[in-house]
């Protein structure tokens, strides 16, 4: 049985890539800094291990076959993105494990590319977007040198599954209960959604055909590239109600971001949300066959209960 050791496991990405390869029927080893998992992950042993202490991770990593890097620092923190990468790659080099990594389109900066390919290039213009590129030219010198494999599967923005700190349940939904979709953007504006429970299954279907893999890989998960008009038309049919449309007060982040340093980093990747892009891939669908996709409407559906938001159908079972 192939084993996996999942970093982050306590994160809403880690949680739902986890739950997917337990469900899979590999060997799961989560890992947190403090050992302990969700209930959610049943099936998974349990491992303590720091991602900033390169022995701690190394050990806790020990006789996996597989490393998926789920780590990712709050947004006010990301000066520790690059060690945590560097100690990750220490971690598969000493324990001879491949690498599988969640991309993201920080990577191309603004003005944004409507269409993104596997070949279209990096022109990072934020700090964000630079350290993501230099944690992929890390990962790419160190597969180069026949060190560490990696396979890099690059998102969108995510929703889905349980927890907070995403756009759809911090912003999108916040005020959905009161009848309220807030649009972090234009409304009719085309943004890359990943599914998580899609994205968590693409994963496994790469760790299913690595056979078919090059030693480095770097591809796009097609998720869904929609407007806001098109999620708060599925948010609509799961309420069985009609929802206000409102607008995220950019200005009050804009005037309140020199002195509220969370603030200051959302405007910073501001440009996101108001420069339409979508992923296409060349290649996933070869390798592993049909790409997940959960229909929109369902997938809102279940993302909304996820965060405790009672749809129409929950309450007619009810």
């Amino acid at each position: 049985m192939t084993k996996i050791a999942i970093l982050g496991a306590n994160g809403r990405l880690g949680r739902v890539v986890a739950k997917a390869f337990i469900d899979a029927g590999f060997d799961v080893r989560a890992v947190t800094r403090t050992g302990k998992v969700p209930a959610e992950l049943k099936g998974a042993i349990a491992v303590a291990g720091d991602a900033l202490d390169r022995q701690s991770l190394i050990r806790a990593t020990q006789g996996v076959d597989i490393i998926f890097n789920g780590l990712n620092p709050i947004y006010t923190d990301w000066g520790k993105c690059l060690p945590m990468a560097e100690n990750v790659m220490a971690a598969c080099l000493a324990n001879g494990t491949l690498h599988l990594f969640p991309g993201t389109v920080y990577n191309y900066g603004s003005p944004m590319p409507e269409v993104i390919t596997e070949e279209t290039p990096f022109h990072p213009t934020t700090e964000k977007g630079r350290i993501r590129v230099a944690m992929e030219e890390l990962f790419r010198r160190e597969a180069d040198a026949g060190r560490v494999r990696t396979i890099l599967l690059r998102a969108g923005d995510f929703f889905g599954g349980t927890g907070s700190g995403s756009w759809f349940d911090l912003v999108v939904a916040a005020k959905m209960a009161k009848g309220v979709y807030t649009a972090p953007g234009p409304a009719d504006l085309v943004h890359e959604w990943a599914y998580l429970p899609d994205f968590a299954a693409a994963f496994v279907g790469l760790a299913r055909n690595l056979d078919k893999l090059g030693f480095y890989e770097a591809l796009n998960f097609p998720g869904h590239a929609v407007t806001d008009l098109d999620i708060k038309a599925a948010a609509e049919k799961a309420l069985g109600r009609k929802l206000k449309l409102s607008f995220m007060p950019w200005w009050v982040l804009r005037v309140g971001s020199p002195f509220v340093a969370m603030w200051r980093e959302i405007v910073s990747m501001s440009y996101l949300r108001f420069e339409a892009h979508r992923l296409v891939s060349t290649r996933l669908k070869q390798l592993i066959g049909e790409i997940p996709h959960t229909p929109l409407d369902r997938a809102v559906a279940q993302a909304m209960q996820d965060i405790g938001i009672a749809v129409a159908s929950s309450r007619q079972a009810a």
